[in-house]
């Protein structure tokens, strides 16, 4: 198996076993609240944006290993919100990536920013628990998802007031787009091999945007992995995308708050 393959064999084991220990029922007493807040939209914070950074938090990556151990998400994710960020992403695989559902939990009680429940989505239950713990958005992957499955999820999301950002590593997996998709996200990397080449998202957004023209249903798009300076993320902004997910650049430095902030003052002069 890639390591993809044995990434979702483990969530599906670990999806399970989160089911059977807090049933649905017992998530939806547990968290009554959460369910009637009201989310922030990502999709209009993006378009609105000038930036369009979506800062994201993960400890690290089944190709890097530890990016930042120790990292807690009330020494970064506050600065990525006083840094200028657009949303957050946080990672919440806790095998592959070390993160936690907490972390979204506690980053919710710290920001006003729109957040990301970045995982290997398999299971409406995930969804629940994304709205339960404070997310505003999930990730779909479309590598690990059937049409059928992607409508399914992303509908589901839609029910709980959620939006959807799409993730799709090349043009033959556009066939899961569909209605209640908000944004659509390019990955630069390869989840199979975690090889990683910008150039992914020059060469998709000329095939996506011939495909599916100027329809104003378009999701907005989001270009995700491998982004480290100025010069590509101002070149992707002209190429169309709207969006930029940054990761192990910000947390392979001792203080990612300050790097954003300082990667933002050089797109925004």
């Amino acid at each position: 198996m890639d390591i993809l393959e044995t990434i979702i064999a483990n969530k599906r084991k670990e999806v399970t076993t989160q089911k059977e220990a807090v049933p649905l029922r017992t998530l939806l007493e547990l968290k009554a609240s959460q369910f009637e807040r009201p989310v922030t939209s990502m999709h209009e914070t993006l378009e609105k944006s000038s930036s369009g950074i979506i800062a994201e938090f993960k400890r690290k990556s089944p190709s890097k290993g530890w990016l930042f151990p120790d990292a807690k998400v009330e020494d970064i994710l506050p600065a990525y919100e006083s840094g200028g960020a657009s949303a957050c992403s946080v990672l919440t695989d806790t095998v592959f990536f070390g993160g936690s559902l907490n972390d979204i939990g506690r980053t919710r009680e710290l920001v006003r920013l729109p957040l990301l429940r970045k995982d290997f989505m398999v299971d409406e239950y995930q969804i629940f628990q994304a709205r339960a713990m404070g997310a505003d958005a999930i990730l779909l992957i479309a590598s690990v998802l059937t049409p059928v499955e992607c409508l399914r999820l992303a509908r589901e999301a839609f029910r709980l007031n959620m939006e959807v950002l799409l993730e799709i590593h090349h043009a033959d997996e556009l066939n899961r787009l569909n209605p209640y998709i908000d944004m659509l996200g390019v990955n630069n990397r390869n989840l199979g091999t975690f090889d990683t080449d910008v150039n992914n998202s020059f060469r998709l957004i000329e095939q996506i945007l011939k495909e599916i023209g100027d329809d104003p249903a378009v999701p907005l798009f989001v270009s995700e992995s491998g982004l480290s300076d100025v010069q590509t993320i101002q070149k992707l902004r002209s190429a169309g995308f709207k969006g930029f997910l940054i990761g192990e650049m910000l947390m392979k430095t001792p203080d990612p708050g300050k790097t954003l902030k300082e990667l933002i003052g050089q797109l925004n002069s």
